[in-house]
């Protein structure tokens, strides 16, 4: 007798594989080459370090990489089309080919980018991509408050250009001038003792124009800001908390449904092992015997 073994198709291969890499071990052993990966790239900018042992970071870096590498490729191979289509997925091959981009010539500046490798760890850690898909779905909001914000500063520059300019050309002598000197004072960074103050002693009733637009630039839109992106981050929360209850839901009425049938597939079976029972006692019945003459 022979026996014929079968190969496993391109599908179960695929399977196996994408099981494999979403394992908790697997995804926590990325972390963890992330975390190495991370100190090995702050090592490489101490000098003591590099001058001690740069072969052997050089070529962790490089094992690293590689492992990285490898872990990409595996992803394309599993999830083939679906891989283009998730941003993480996309922010993770973006990170790897530029770490890939040969670091001489005009491509230089690309090693610094290396670091974006750090990055990784934003779409491995669940709470960490909460975050940052709730801060992506904020910036509708943030850029609307970002416009308003502009349109306050361009409104406060143009007036401090022309009451404040002359006398203290440094500071505001033109537009750009004025605009990072509001910037600097909406920051709070010595914007009494640094410009306030002295613009005072020129004009005395200055504090009428720094007062509001710190009460407007630095309290009133900045809070906007956080309002913002904290609301952004609840309503992302409910909308994950509806879409987790949701699917339970439908799992549960297909476990119920599922249920149902074999119910009913159960009662038929007994149903019809009854009537086989029934059947079966009347056959085995013996005829009635004759009355003895």
């Amino acid at each position: 007798m022979t026996y014929r073994v079968e190969t496993p198709g391109p599908a179960n291969v695929r399977t196996q594989l994408g099981a494999f890499i979403a394992h908790a071990r697997v995804q926590g052993f990325i972390i963890a080459l992330i975390l190495i990966n991370a100190v090995l790239l702050g090592l490489e900018t101490w000098p003591a370090a590099m001058a001690a042992a740069g072969g052997p970071i050089r070529a962790l870096d490089q094992a690293i990489l590689g492992v990285f590498v490898v872990e990409i490729a595996l992803r394309l191979y599993v999830h083939r089309g679906d891989f283009w289509r998730d941003p993480w997925s996309l922010f993770d091959f973006a990170v790897v080919a530029i770490a890939l981009v040969p670091a001489a010539g005009p491509f230089a500046v690309l090693r610094a980018l290396r670091v974006l490798r750090v990055l990784r760890l934003l779409t491995l850690v669940p709470s960490m991509r909460r975050v940052v898909s709730a801060l992506l779905g904020a910036i509708p909001g943030l850029f609307s408050i970002a416009v308003l914000l502009a349109i306050i500063y361009y409104v406060f520059a143009v007036i401090a250009t022309n009451l404040f300019g002359a006398a203290y050309p440094e500071w505001f002598g033109h537009l750009g001038r004025s605009l990072y000197t509001l910037f600097q004072i909406m920051t709070l960074e010595s914007w009494s003792m640094g410009i306030a103050r002295p613009v005072m002693e020129g004009f005395p009733y200055a504090w009428a124009f720094f007062v509001p637009f710190i009460l407007v630039a630095t309290f009133t839109m900045l809070n906007l800001f956080i309002a913002i992106i904290v609301n952004a981050m609840q309503s992302y929360s409910e909308t994950e908390h509806r879409e987790t209850v949701a699917a339970v839901a439908q799992v549960s009425e297909k476990l119920e449904a599922d249920l149902h049938g074999e119910v009913q597939a159960l009662r038929e079976d007994i149903r019809e092992l009854k009537a086989l029972l029934s059947q079966g006692g009347l056959a085995r019945t013996p005829a009635p015997r004759p009355p003895d003459s």
